[in-house]
């Protein structure tokens, strides 16, 4: 969810400046650069050393307007460190997915000469407030450094075009591999080994680290995924089928047809859609879409701060059940409390196509992106 030219399921490439997410990821390769392909079967440990060419020096953290877990981080102070550098956006759903593997490397790495630096580069407009970034950090037991990178200084010095994004440095302060999106958590732990080999560590050994992946940050349920993620907004919203069409920048009362075709989307009630987002004037607004996935998200949360929302979820016009995400009871209940994402679905049998519909019981509302997992 970047600026890149391309959208799926690993990483996500921005679109424009400032950019909108791009998690897109990418099936070229480059010299020296571990890419995310669509295949996400484990890379099995290789004896070999892995080829990692020096690919420039690391560049500079200079331009971060802020630091959380840590003093501003300087090529002084990071000298003789190697050094993981992650770019995130904390709704990204593909960087969630990611996230269990650099809490687990920062703790088993940090006695043997491993810095994780998390740099928070922001899609949507509401992650660019550092109280909501302060939060999630402390929601998601991040322990590491993270840089704030609101005006995408961080980002630009180093050429970066998704999210996440890795990008591995050696003691000397030079690049030596790079790799975008989800996956290859395994190759990318032995570049970490071989890395800290390099500069003299002698307790790396070459067992992975112990990752317990849970709620929003397990696995894609990649064989069954057939729904890519979709935008709320006008500006790069796909699939939108309410009578009428877009009506941007403007309050409209949209209706949602009777039926959807497989990754079609559709609103009802009294909304207003913006270019990011879609906001709801009066309650029992309904955002409905048809999709074929294990696990549905929505990036949503109250238009006033403080505030909440209460909603309710249907798939096929009936209550969740078992298929009720995290945020959602066996009965589709639940309330938006803050800008975030929600896990709305995750079923536990065989994935099919299946119509979801939200219908948000009070108004002032904001939703920015349906996710797939």
């Amino acid at each position: 969810m970047c600026p890149a030219r391309r959208d799926d399921r690993s990483a996500h490439p921005i679109q424009s400046a400032p950019p909108s997410r791009g998690r897109g990821s990418s099936s070229q390769e480059e010299e020296g650069s571990l890419m995310a392909a669509q295949s996400h079967e484990p890379v099995h440990p290789d004896p070999a050393p892995i080829r990692l060419p020096i690919q420039g020096e690391l560049p500079s953290f200079a331009g971060a307007t802020g630091w959380l877990n840590s003093p501003p981080l300087t090529e002084v102070r990071l000298r003789g460190r190697v050094v993981l550098v992650n770019f995130w956006t904390y709704t990204c759903i593909n960087w969630l997915r990611q996230l269990p593997y650099l809490r687990a490397w920062a703790a088993k790495y940090a006695g043997q000469g491993l810095v994780v630096i998390g740099v928070h580069t922001p899609e949507f407009g509401f992650e660019r407030d550092i109280d909501n970034v302060v939060r999630a950090v402390r929601q998601m037991k991040i322990e590491y450094p993270v840089a704030i990178d609101s005006d995408y200084a961080v980002w630009t010095a180093f050429g970066n075009l998704y999210w996440p994004a890795l990008y591995f440095g050696d003691a000397d302060g030079l690049l030596r591999q790079r790799h975008f999106g989800e996956g290859k958590y395994e190759l990318s732990e032995k570049v970490i080994q071989q890395l800290l080999a390099d500069a003299g560590s002698t307790n790396t050994g070459r067992g992975l680290a112990s990752v317990d992946a849970r709620g929003a940050e397990a696995p894609a349920d990649w064989a069954s995924l057939r729904s890519q993620e979709t935008y709320l907004g006008y500006a790069r919203t796909q699939g939108f089928a309410s009578t009428g069409g877009v009506v941007p920048g403007k309050p409209h009362i949209y209706t949602a047809p009777l039926a959807l075709k497989l990754n079609h989307w559709a609103l009802s009630g009294d909304w207003t859609m913006t270019e990011q987002a879609t906001a709801l004037n009066a309650a029992n607004g309904s955002i409905v879409c048809r999709f074929h996935a294990r696990d549905l998200h929505l990036v949503m949360g109250p238009a006033v701060p403080g505030t909440s929302v209460r909603f309710r979820v249907l798939i096929d016009g009936q209550p969740p059940g078992a298929a009720g995400g995290a945020d959602a009871d066996n009965q589709g209940h639940g309330t938006a409390t803050e800008q975030r994402l929600y896990q709305l679905v995750r079923q536990p049998g065989p994935v099919a196509d299946h119509t979801f519909e939200i219908t948000f019981l009070d108004p002032e509302v904001e939703a920015y992106a349906l996710t797939f997992g």
